[in-house]
């Protein structure tokens, strides 16, 4: 005999810290859930407190506030069962998932799995879970584990099946980078296989600080075969109807998606939501930047525009996310600057629709120079003169920030970052940093792709086939400076993303010179990266969370740079 359970997965975007928020919305999903029949719904890992919550948990009263959500949330749990993230405080403090229906408390699960690599610090945290929890819904033997605790053959699902559980909600705040889709679905599908169990993959979705969380949750049967899906970056819910039998379990109908607002879910059902990768990066980068000028409290953002492609394109990501209405753009031309400069920048300033201001900084740099010129005197020019026009351009724009309180979006990709190729308290001035994580090669193939989906070309030609330069000395040029982008993004990715050592560098066919030279600039720029303002991660490996270097350090990772 067949037995039914009405699932539904809330792909759900919370802010840190905004415990009462987060549930409000929570409970308006819970209400609107119950309209639609859902038997089972379950919410992302720490969906109270918002993820990652980080030193918050060190706070009595945030701690206190996470527990009393949990009385509001049982308000609402009439005719429902309702799987909650928070933190549960015993003795010590748990990543926890609640289990909550008609009311009361089923049971309470421990996150036993605690990552501690990468982004991800959990053991400074919390303590790790010890027991499994399974609960019965319609006939149907459920247990819930949460995100980490999937990826292992040996862990809790394997428990929880031997337990009894016929099916396997894991709750997750699994963060966003190209290739982390294919590997969550890689993973679930072999746990599916090996326990003979279905499973469910709900996540969270939004920004948070340098983190993006894509949502895409799905549903593997028992063979590991994908049966539903939600969308990339999208905030909705996820209703599916599951029917259990003696062979395992399938779907009677496709899922029903809808869209959340800020209040609810709109009663609008759509089909998923499908990106390509170059789609997907981009739209992750909107998210990002969307979700930390709004959340951060701003709802309006400056930019320097310098002509270069860089900012051309945090330009129009910035559009895209907050409104070109909420986006200011700044040329400040000096006597090092190319007409085109000027020119494109006012061209892609108008197809965007954004204000772009003029401001030349001539005056200020000759009043520098003057200035300092008696403790110059007798010196050669070198890159003192140089940086001082970007820090001309850095205080303008944050003076501009202080006055009108619009939030300064800084324009350096990955490339330049890696390098040191930037401008302490100059082009690095700001408070967030859109394209941080994106190669320069990348930012070509981004701004491409964004023309052809729109169907011309608002970041204008001239933009994209010139040349890339500073402009702060005459003739300049980044690959006067750098290597080929080509050849320096690759070696980036492979050292910093894939782990590959100098030696394996060398094996791989680059040349002596340009490994030694990036690999000694990445080390030894970090001190710039730690006053770096935060950006969006995209990539396995970003800077900030991701890469934790010391500032000061004699490691030679190259071992023959004598």
């Amino acid at each position: 005999m067949s037995r039914n359970i009405k699932l539904g997965l809330v792909q759900f975007n919370p802010v840190v810290g905004d415990v009462f928020g987060n549930v409000e919305r929570m409970c308006q999903i819970i209400d609107e859930a119950k309209v639609h029949g859902v038997d089972l719904l379950a919410f992302p890992e720490l969906s109270v407190t918002g993820y990652p919550p980080e030193d918050l948990l060190y706070q009595e009263s945030f701690i206190q506030s996470n527990l009393e959500a949990i009385k509001r949330i049982l308000k609402v749990t009439d005719n429902i069962c309702v799987i909650v993230g928070f933190v549960d405080r015993q003795e010590s403090l748990f990543n926890a998932s609640c289990v909550i229906k008609n009311q009361k408390v089923l049971g309470t699960y421990h996150k036993q799995i605690l990552p501690n690599y990468g982004v991800f610090d959990e053991q400074r945290y919390f303590v790790e879970g010890q027991s499994e929890f399974v609960f019965t819904i319609n006939d149907v033997c459920v247990a819930t584990n949460i995100c980490e605790d999937i990826w292992f053959p040996e862990g809790p699902t394997k428990n929880q099946k031997d337990q009894g559980a016929e099916f396997i909600i894991n709750i997750n705040a699994s963060p966003y980078h190209t290739e982390k889709k294919i590997m969550r679905e890689t993973e679930l599908a072999s746990r599916a296989k090996e326990n003979d169990v279905p499973i469910a993959y709900i996540n969270m979705v939004g920004g948070q600080d340098e983190l993006v969380f894509d949502g895409n949750s799905f549903i593997v049967n028992n063979n590991g075969n994908v049966i539903a899906r939600g969308s990339s970056l999208n905030e909705e819910l996820i209703i599916t109807d599951l029917v259990f039998e003696d062979l395992g379990m399938s779907i009677s109908e496709p899922s029903q998606i809808y869209t959340i607002n800020d209040s609810s879910t709109s009663g609008e059902i759509r089909d998923v939501i499908k990106m390509d990768g170059i789609q997907e990066i981009y739209s992750a980068l909107v998210m990002g930047t969307r979700d930390y000028v709004r959340k951060s409290g701003f709802s309006k953002v400056l930019l320097g525009l310098s002509g270069g492609i860089d900012s051309a394109l945090t330009a129009v990501i910035a559009s895209d996310a907050l409104g070109n209405s909420n986006v200011t753009a700044v040329t400040m031309p000096s006597r090092h600057s190319s007409k085109g400069s000027v020119e494109d920048s006012e061209i892609l300033a108008r197809n965007i629709g954004i204000d772009l201001l003029n401001i030349p900084i001539e005056q200020a740099h000759a009043a520098f120079e003057n200035l300092l010129h008696p403790l110059f005197l007798g010196t050669k020019e070198n890159l003192a003169e140089e940086n001082v026009q970007s820090r001309i351009r850095g205080n303008i724009l944050m003076t501009i920030s202080n006055k009108f309180g619009w939030l300064v979006l800084s324009t350096g990709n990955k490339s330049e970052m890696s390098m040191g190729y930037a401008t302490l308290y100059g082009d690095m001035a700001g408070g967030f940093c859109t394209i941080k994580d994106i190669p320069k090669t990348l930012v070509y193939k981004l701004c491409e792709w964004k023309n052809a989906t729109i169907g011309f070309d608002a970041i204008p030609r001239a933009i994209i086939e010139k040349a890339p330069s500073a402009e702060l000395r005459p003739d300049q040029l980044d690959q006067d400076s750098l290597p080929p982008y080509e050849i320096l993004d690759d070696i980036i990715e492979l050292y910093l993303e894939k782990g590959l050592t100098y030696s394996q560098l060398l094996n791989k066919g680059f040349s002596k010179i340009h490994v030694e030279q990036i690999i000694s600039s990445i080390h030894r720029n970090e001190y710039k990266r730690y006053q770096a303002p935060p950006g969006v991660k995209i990539t396995s490996r970003a800077f900030g969370k991701d890469w934790r270097m010391p500032i000061v350090s004699k490691f030679d990772d190259t071992g023959s740079f004598n």
